[in-house]
Order: C-alpha cells, then structure tokens, then sequence
C-alpha cells in the first residue's frame, strides 16, 4: 500500500479501473443467484415480479414435508459418508504424492485428478454400466462410492497445495528421536496438514451435496437426494418450494466457501507466509 501511495495518477487510474471491471463481472455471474432468493419469499405459487406479497409458506413446505424432509435427510447422510471417505483416501494419496521420490507422480497426478476434467456426464455413464455389472444400482453404498470418486480430486489437490513447501526432514527428525510413524504423523504432519484437510473435506462434501447428474444415473426411488428432487421438480412442476431450496443450498454455499477461505489464510499463516 504504501507504495501505491506513491502512484502516479495514471496508474491509480488503471487500478480503479481494473477494480471496476472485476466488480462488474462478479455482478453478472452472481446477481442470476440472487435473482432466485426474493422469488422463495413469494406469496402465490408461481414465479413473478414485483411480488405480490411475501410468505415464509415455501420454506415450510420445505422443512416441514416429508417429501423434501426425506431427500436433505439422504443427501446429508450421503455427503457426511462421502466426506469422510474421500478425506481418508485423498489425504493417503496427497501424503504418497507429495514424497519426492514418488514413482510416476505425473501419471498418478493425471489419473487421480482426471474426475475433475472429464464431463461429469461421461463419469455417469461409465460409473452406471460399471455398477449395474457390480450390482451397485439403486444402493447407498453404490452413490456414496460413485460422488467419493468426484469428490476425492478435491482432497487430493487441497492437501497436496498445503503439503507445498512441508520440510520431510521434521518428520526423518521425529524418526530418528524413536517415534513411531503414526505418532510422526500425529504429532507432525496432522497439525500442519489439517487446514487442508478440513478445506478439502468442505469442497467433499459439499461436491456430494450439489450432485444431481451421476445422482440420476446411480441412485434409485430411496436414494433421491435434495438436487435430485429438485431436478425432478423442475421437470414435472414448477413449484416456489425449489426456490427456497435453492436459497438454502446458495446461504450453505456462502457459508462454506467462508469457511474454506478462512481456514486457507490460516493454513498460510501456520507455514509463515505472508501476504501483502
């Protein structure tokens, strides 16, 4: 700061400038969002504005029924499950990759983050013709595995970004004093790691939760999770009740990116860098 005081006027110019175009573009992809949550407020059961009057009945119909009771009650056990499955594995595997005589680290990078590149309708496909062979189909078991497949590259690539920089030569320094492994990684990796892990178990669950397209491939009738039943929703009626849904998965959303970047700045503050 003290440097842009010195700035010319140009330049301060530029900087307000290029500001304002960032602002301007976050408004154009944020504000279709928003345009939903004075909609989940609406007094008739269609979409219009102004509106007519205000009502908190589409949020009572949301938390109150058992229709929609029963798909937040599935995704958030599918999610919870899906969040600790693909934290343990994606930290196993960050811990593996981030070991500098890893063999192959490039193709095991490639392999592991390849659900983050690939459409996520041709992972539904695959993972449907694999699991209807496995007999997975229409399970609990079946959509827990196939989100922690979407859901463990976020681990992966959160914790490996924290292991950036780790110093191996304080866990070789705990072995050589007698610990054990797991008391090394208790006691030496964990702390440093665990901002990390938290932030990649967040971006975990909350992948599982917002997944509708390998939801609809892989889950059956008692496994309809809350995007699902809005999708469904959306096709066969469209009620102001997915609108309140949809304002609480955006407030969660908020919450959660909150959260993640706080736990960031804190990850950076633990390996001592500082930014300006």
């Amino acid at each position: 700061m003290a440097a842009f005081a010195y700035a010319s006027p140009m330049e301060k110019g530029w900087y307000y400038l290029h500001r304002l175009l960032c602002g301007l573009v976050l408004l154009f992809l944020v504000a279709p969002i928003f345009v939903v949550i004075p909609l989940s407020f609406n007094s008739v059961p269609f979409f219009t504005y102004p509106l007519p009057g205000l009502s908190l009945r589409w949020y009572q119909e949301f938390f109150l029924t058992v229709r929609w009771q029963g798909a937040l009650y599935n995704s958030i056990f599918v999610a919870l499950s899906v969040t600790l499955l693909s934290t343990f594995l994606g930290t196993l595997a960050a811990l593996g990759l981030s070991r500098p005589n890893f063999p192959w680290r490039t193709a095991a990078m490639t392999v592991l983050i390849s659900p983050m590149v690939v459409p996520v309708v041709i992972t539904a496909v695959g993972v449907y013709f694999f699991y209807a062979d496995a007999g997975l189909l229409n399970s609990y078991a079946g959509l827990i595995l196939a989100h922690t497949t979407l859901a463990t590259p976020f681990v992966v690539v959160t914790v490996l970004a924290t292991l950036t920089g780790f110093d191996h030569s304080l866990t070789r320094a705990a072995a050589g004093l007698g610990a054990p492994p797991v008391t090394t990684f208790v006691k030496v990796t964990l702390p440093l790691i665990l901002p990390g892990m938290i932030s990649g178990s967040l971006f975990a669950f909350v992948t599982s939760f917002d997944e509708v397209v390998v939801t609809l491939f892989v889950a059956g009738p008692e496994q309809r999770t809350l995007p699902k039943v809005m999708f469904s929703g959306l096709r066969e009626e469209i009620s102001p009740t997915i609108t309140a849904a949809a304002t609480v998965l955006t407030l969660f959303s908020i919450i959660m990116l909150t959260t993640i970047e706080l736990l960031r700045r804190r990850s950076e503050r633990l390996r001592g860098i500082r930014n300006e």
